[in-house]
Order: structure tokens, then sequence, then C-alpha cells
């Protein structure tokens, strides 16, 4: 790692700061005791921000089974954790969207990183429940890196981002370190710190490449990452069905689940993806692949 180049990026504005009602409603969740009332004041500042999270919270990816009409019932229900990952996904999104990433397919970059989202948080909802909306916020943030490289180190990068595309490399780590010294895993961490997240988030965000054996929340949380990143990169293209029962056995293999428990969420994807997508406000292209890839993972376990 070329921490020089870390720093060189943090001084040169690529990394934009934080909107202010983020950053304020971000200290007051943080306070042992906070008050409900004084968050949603905040957080109706922005009228904006108070209707997208109202759609956002009854969105059946957050799993609430009654109809919420108000954002103190929102934030109350939801609790705080729930709602930082909506407030924080709205306000990334916005403010990634903003840079220029030169070659980047940005379509690609959003399905990819809200199909990692989508998956982490199922996988957590199995394996670690109370991890559930870190594990939703760092996947869906895991890849934020790119953006920046590609922003400030146009040139440098520009091999690399070629590889970011549908059938290029999944493991883009070699090709980082060769081009410039440091890896997207490490400088997506560096944007996360910045924007004070989380220490949690930006270990596993910054080790989610890795394969060290699960010894910490982190490294857990990291390798939930690393497996719905594989998994959705799959999702994002038109696979070649023949070995793509054995990739994603792979990836499941890896946070130590069973195909099955993939095959039972991997339909409900698409909607969650899609209904996100709205939300957010990012526009992605459609894709057909999501029942075809669990279709030919099915005909092949049965065989």
């Amino acid at each position: 790692m070329k921490p020089e180049i870390l720093e060189a990026v943090k001084r040169s504005g690529a990394v934009p700061s934080m909107p202010q009602v983020v950053t304020r409603f971000l200290e007051i969740i943080q306070q042992p005791e906070f008050n409900y009332d004084d968050l949603t004041a905040v957080l109706s500042t922005d009228p904006g921000t108070a209707v997208d999270i109202l759609r956002l919270s009854n969105s059946a990816l957050f799993g609430v089974s009654r109809k919420i009409t108000s954002l103190k019932q929102a934030a109350t229900l939801l609790g705080p954790r729930r709602v930082r990952s909506l407030v924080l996904g709205r306000y990334m999104v916005e403010t990634v969207g903003q840079n220029d990433v030169g070659e980047l397919d940005s379509s690609y970059f959003w399905r990819r990183s809200l199909t990692c989202g989508v998956l982490a948080a199922r996988f957590a909802d199995v394996l670690a429940p109370r991890l559930r909306e870190e594990a939703f916020i760092s996947a869906l943030l895991a890849d934020v890196g790119i953006t920046i490289l590609a922003q400030e180190m146009t040139d440098d990068y520009a091999p690399v981002l070629k590889l970011y595309k549908p059938h290029g490399q999944t493991d883009l780590v070699e090709a980082e370190m060769d081009a410039l010294g440091v890896t997207h895993a490490e400088m997506s961490a560096v944007v996360l710190e910045f924007w004070e997240l989380p220490e949690l988030i930006c270990q596993a965000v910054a080790n989610h490449q890795s394969d060290v054996a699960a010894s910490t929340e982190a490294i857990q949380l990291a390798r939930i990452i690393n497996a719905s990143d594989r998994i959705a990169k799959l999702l994002c293209e038109s696979p070649e069905l023949e070995h793509l029962a054995d990739e994603c056995n792979a990836a499941v293999a890896f946070v130590d689940l069973d195909l099955s428990v993939l095959l039972e969420m991997i339909e409900k994807v698409e909607a969650d993806v899609t209904e996100l997508a709205e939300m957010l406000k990012i526009d992605v292209i459609a894709s057909n692949v999501y029942s075809l890839i669990a279709k030919a993972i099915k005909e092949h376990v049965s065989v």
C-alpha cells in the first residue's frame, strides 16, 4: 500500500464532504440516549430526505410489517442503525453520482453495488442478524473507491477500469497494486473514514477483497461483502451457465453457507434491486438473468 497516494487523494478534494444534515444526524445517533424528536427535527429540515426515508422504510427490503406514515414513526420502528443505512445510502449515491468518472460504466457500477448490498443484507440475516444494516451499507459502498480513483488518478487507473465490466476480472487487487500500489478497497475505506462512518464498516470494506479467516465481526462482515460481490457480478452480466453453479457455490461456501440458501433468495433480489434503484434515483439497465441463473443452478443441483 502507498499511503502517500491515499493522503494525496484525501487532500485533493476528490472525496466530497458530507451534507450538514447527514453530519448532524450522525452526531445525534452517536449519543447514548438521543431523543427521537431531535432526530426527526434534523431530518425534517430536508423535505426530500424525509420523503425518501418514508418511501424506503416501506420497502420490502427493510422488512417492516405495517405501513409507516410519519417520519418519527419510521425512525422509531426502524431504529437508528437502519435509518442510518437509508440516510447514508441516499446521500452517498447522490454525492458519488456527481463525480466525473470517465470511462466507468455507471449503470453497471450501481447495479452491481445495489445487488451486492441487497445480497449482503440477506446473507447477514442468516449469518449475523445484528450486523444486517452494516452489511447493507458496507456492501453498497465497498466499490466507491473505484469512482474516486477513476476521477483522481485517471490515466494510471485507466487499465484497471477496463477490467471493471461485465465478464471482466472479479478480483482487481493485482492490477490495482501494479498500477497504483493501492486497492480500491483501501480507497473506499479512506472515503468512509473521511465521512466518519463506524470503524467496523471501514475495516470491513478495507478487507473485503482478502481471504483472511473470520476472527472478528469486521472480518466476518468483509467475507459477507466478498461473497455478495462475487455473486452480484454474475447477476449483473450474462454469464456462461455451464460453470455458474460452481462459481456461486464457491462464493457461498466462502461464508460457510449452503447453495440452497442462495437459491431461496436469488429470485427476490432483482425486485429488491429494482425498487431500491428507483427509490435512490439510480438509473440502472434492467436485466432478465436473475431467473435464468436461479433455474440454471437448480438444474445443476438436481442432476
